[in-house]
């Protein structure tokens, strides 16, 4: 999914004509990688996939997440040839426990299980969640991306600002790596 949208930035620019329809959503994809780039992470995940996760304590009751998860489907816990689903609340809690991006997965002590593996920690449990900094990017987040969206689209015909790398498009980038825990 994008950051924004083409109606939201033609608003912003106060332009009715569908003409550059086409063009902004170019744009859209173009300042959004931009900022996924400039920041290291994704903010917004339009769905669920599985990803494999080491177990990389001694004591097998935290799991430490190198990527930001915001939304759990289910875990499995695959050990032994048996697969277990490990369910929030009843068996583990999130780090931080009530705010997304997820850094971290702990076994509660009362349920007497740990992370367990097959063969090796690493990739041993299995997470289908959505792996982004939230469900839906951050208003600042929008607001930058329509903000480059719409520098890209005025140096269309000046050949001006048409490369994210310049100062001002790096300007726009690191006001956003300020609003943004990161």
């Amino acid at each position: 999914m994008a950051y924004t949208t083409y109606a939201g930035v033609k608003n912003y620019l106060g332009i009715t004509s569908s003409a550059d329809d086409a063009l902004f959503t170019t744009l859209i994809d173009r300042a959004q990688a931009s900022i996924d780039n400039h920041c290291r992470r994704t903010f917004e995940a339009g769905s669920d996939t599985t990803r494999l996760v080491s177990v990389e304590d001694a004591d097998g009751l935290t799991l430490v997440l190198t990527d930001d998860l915001c939304s759990i489907t289910s875990i499995t816990n695959n050990a032994d040839g048996v697969t277990e689903t490990i369910t929030i609340d009843t068996h583990a809690i999130t780090v931080p426990r009530y705010d997304t991006p997820y850094r971290e997965i702990k076994m509660l002590g009362s349920v007497n299980k740990i992370w367990d593996y097959a063969d090796d920690p690493e990739e041993g449990i299995s997470i289908l969640g959505r792996w982004a900094y939230s469900t839906s990017p951050p208003a600042n987040v929008v607001d930058v991306c329509v903000r480059l969206t719409e520098y890209l689209y005025r140096g269309k015909d000046t050949g001006e600002g048409t490369s994210l790398s310049d100062d001002t498009a790096m300007g726009i980038l690191d006001e956003l790596g300020s609003l943004v825990k990161l």
